[in-house]
């Protein structure tokens, strides 16, 4: 039970979200599949950021066109979309080694990590806009796989947070292989 009294059972079982677009990319392979579960965490870093290197499109639906106005501004958006390739077997996994490393890396909670395998897999990537076209947006950044259903997109402010953030070693372990 939560401090105010509250429980889950107090809140709705579902939420219905509509799409409000969709990431056309080149970005097929998913850090659960076999292709990068072979590779070591420092490979799969580097693949990672290869994936986020490379231009992604995210067509908004032409309905939606107009709330894009003014993102043009920003040189960067956070962008939320649905992990929809997720198998269901790993929304369910509590506890994981991040890259799935034993030797490198603590076992943390899903919550504690940016992994997709969530129980609702909604995930957010800060982004790079290179241009907008109409109700199209090219960015660099995003992780997100060929298809996914963007929920979301927001303009991303660095300095929303005004202290030093804290993480642990191992995550600062891991942000060092991406330079």
């Amino acid at each position: 039970m939560g401090q105010s009294g509250e429980t889950i059972k107090d809140t709705p079982e579902s939420i219905q979200l509509k799409p409000i677009g969709i990431v056309k990319n080149r970005n097929f392979k998913a850090s659960w599949g076999t292709e990068l579960q072979a590779l070591t965490w420092q490979e799969r870093v580097a693949e990672m950021h290869e994936q986020r290197q490379s231009v992604s499109e995210i067509v908004v639906d032409p309905e939606f066109e107009d709330m894009l106005a003014g993102t043009e501004e920003f040189s960067h958006l956070a962008v939320i979309y649905w992990a929809h390739l997720i198998p269901e077997e790993k929304r369910n996994e509590a506890i994981i080694y991040p890259f799935g490393d034993k030797n490198n890396f603590p076992p943390v909670g899903i919550f504690a990590t940016h992994s997709p395998a969530r129980p609702n897999g909604i995930l957010v990537t800060a982004v790079r806009l290179l241009e907008r076209n109409g109700n199209v947006l090219k960015v660099t950044g995003l992780d997100a796989l060929n298809g996914s259903p963007v929920l979301d997109i927001k303009s991303h402010v660095p300095d929303q947070v005004n202290e030093v953030v804290r993480t642990p070693e191992w995550h600062k372990k891991m942000r060092e292989a991406f330079k």
